[in-house]
């Protein structure tokens, strides 16, 4: 008789932590848009037999490759060499409300030793504080050993004027800057740099 009310006391334990578990809150999953900029007809910057929007959509697919967590979903707005309008970004980005939207470019100069990461962000006050922080975490954790870390400048971009929500253009080295190159148009720069964007917003 013991240990039918014993077993029986335990089962309701056990019953009693799994109602428990199920009205505690899950954690919400975080959204994180990767906008490869330029494709199709548009190519970006285009020196040396290398083009800009090449090498963003392979950092974009590589970081959603990398991404192993649960509570982080990267969504890629361009998949593929394709045309998108600025409009049809912006409105992706709306209907999805994500945390933070990133824009990924390569920058270019008449000046060869112009080098480095940079970002830009939209001096929209609502987002203001959060794009800033986010792009300096980003700055400088892609930078890291090889690159020149750059600052976080306001501008006027389509897609940082419309969003609503944070984001940030994120020039990722220079394709007028032969040590830049030689990093970022590489398989292995590629995936490094994918791997300090992901660990960046997690």
């Amino acid at each position: 008789m013991k240990t039918r009310i014993k077993v029986v006391a335990f089962l309701c334990s056990v019953v009693i932590l799994m109602g428990c578990f199920a009205f505690m809150p899950l954690e919400a999953k975080r959204i994180i848009i990767i906008d490869a900029g330029h494709g199709g007809k548009d190519l970006g910057a285009d020196m040396y037999g290398l083009q800009e929007k090449t090498i963003v959509e392979a950092i974009a697919q590589d970081i959603k490759k990398q991404n192993k967590n649960e509570n982080l979903e990267i969504v890629l707005i361009r998949e593929g060499d394709k045309d998108m309008a600025l409009s049809e970004r912006v409105s992706i980005i709306n209907n999805l409300n994500p945390s933070l939207v990133i824009s990924l470019h390569i920058n270019s100069s008449s000046s060869f030793t112009s080098n480095g990461v940079n970002a830009y962000i939209s001096s929209n006050k609502k987002f203001y504080d959060q794009s800033k922080a986010n792009a300096e975490i980003v700055i400088d954790k892609v930078a890291g050993n090889y690159f020149s870390k750059g600052q976080v400048t306001e501008a006027s971009f389509y897609i940082l004027k419309n969003a609503t929500c944070p984001a940030m253009t994120l020039a990722i080295g220079y394709l007028s800057n032969i040590n830049d190159i030689n990093y970022i148009s590489t398989e292995k720069g590629q995936q490094e740099i994918a791997e300090k964007i992901l660990e960046a917003v997690k």
